[in-house]
């Protein structure tokens, strides 16, 4: 679509005017991206730490990508599951070539909180119990199964009563986590990194306890890796720094290159207890998504962009740690998942930033400031937001 000056503030408008009204939206329309910038309709380049929420870890319109859509559209499109094609197949033996080999049968979606709804589904089939254990402040999505697993109470009450019954529990507390897991228990849910809930890793204690703990009383360890996954935290996958394997992955976001994809990736055994019929997608696996995703897993593993990550994710932590701010209290992540806790709203810094510098970031709760760059971003485009969060701290 061509974007005039003419009519882009029009255009703006118009999705304001239409939408829904549960985004809150910028002022600015964005028409094109590359790499790790985005630029406006008027010309004007940000630096992107937004990132489609984690979407965009291999760059924005990623090259190879965006030729595996082409090349997809001109042959295939849509096609139900119980009607097999050649990218499905090739997207299931090149993603599970990437796990270790437990995690072998696949359940393609479209987004993460269907990757969740399913990993539930699946919990409950196996374990023939009802029970779900997640965390405080933990974020699993917004439809009414994910939403029932996920513990900000502003997301939850409006919609309850929502699937029962679910104990949360302080993150990172094995105490807790050993009162909570019973033999009424289906599954455990967590995040390795807690994203919407302010950028907090877990203690390889915890994640080690829940794995052991989910395994000696017959409940499922599933594990949330919709934003960490994809070489977001200096890994393939976050379980990967805590040497575990869960039963049950969710995956999303990157999955696809840009593309809407999820998946929920588990144990053959888990995968054989849903009756059949029992879950399904209209759109889960269609040729296009499934041609993005062996395009951008072939480029991750090609690019090795965890690494990439795990030497820039530190060092841009470091550099934030450096600002000589009396308004920051914590700066805290894990590879190019990055939080930066202020006393104070983060709201108006984040605006700041936008207005102000041209840089992209977002919330993850009332006080921190989230950075989910894509993976592909210079060393000197980190360097010049550490410049901007110095001088709206200022």
């Amino acid at each position: 679509m061509n974007v005039t000056l003419e009519n882009w503030r029009a255009l703006l408008e118009a999705e304001k005017e239409l939408d829904t009204g549960v985004y809150t939206k910028h002022d600015l329309l964005l028409v094109r991206g590359e790499g790790a910038r985005v630029w406006d309709a008027e010309g004007n380049e940000y630096i992107d730490c937004v990132g489609g929420y984690g979407v965009a870890n291999l760059g924005h319109s990623n090259p190879e990508v965006v030729e595996a859509v082409k090349r997809q559209a001109e042959l295939l499109l849509s096609m139900p599951q119980t009607l097999p094609t050649p990218t499905r197949g090739e997207f299931y033996r090149t993603l599970v070539s990437i796990l270790p080999p437990e995690l072998n049968r696949v359940f393609p979606v479209n987004s993460g909180t269907e990757a969740n709804e399913a990993a539930l589904k699946f919990a409950r089939a196996y374990t023939g119990r009802k029970k779900f254990v997640a965390a405080m402040r933990g974020f699993s999505g917004r439809t009414m199964g994910s939403l029932s697993v996920t513990w900000e109470p502003k997301y939850r009450e409006p919609f309850m009563p929502l699937v029962e019954p679910v104990e949360f529990i302080p993150y990172n507390d094995v105490e807790a986590l050993e009162r909570a897991v019973d033999g009424e228990t289906a599954a455990v849910i967590l995040e390795p990194v807690q994203g919407e809930g302010g950028v907090r890793p877990a203690t390889l204690e915890f994640l080690k306890a829940a794995r052991e703990i989910t395994q000696e009383r017959g409940a499922l360890l599933i594990l949330d890796e919709i934003q960490t996954g994809m070489g977001r935290t200096g890994r393939r996958f976050a379980f990967e720094h805590y040497g575990i394997v869960p039963d049950i992955l969710t995956l999303a976001k990157a999955l696809g290159g840009g593309v809407p994809l999820g998946a929920a990736v588990m144990r053959a055994e888990v995968a054989q207890a849903m009756p059949k019929g029992g879950h399904g997608t209209t759109f889960g696996g269609n040729p296009l998504a499934m041609a993005a995703g062996v395009a951008a897993i072939r480029y991750l593993e090609r690019t090795r962009l965890w690494e990439r990550a795990a030497e820039l994710g530190p060092w841009f932590m470091d550099e934030l740690r450096k600002i000589p701010s009396p308004k920051i209290r914590e700066v805290r992540g894990l590879g190019l998942m990055v939080g930066l806790e202020l006393k104070e709203k983060a709201a108006p810094y984040i605006e700041r930033l936008e207005k102000e510098h041209r840089v992209l970031t977002l919330q993850a709760g009332p006080t921190v400031i989230r950075f989910l760059p894509p993976l592909v971003i210079e060393r000197e485009d980190l360097a010049r937001v550490v410049e901007a969060v110095r001088a709206v701290l200022s």
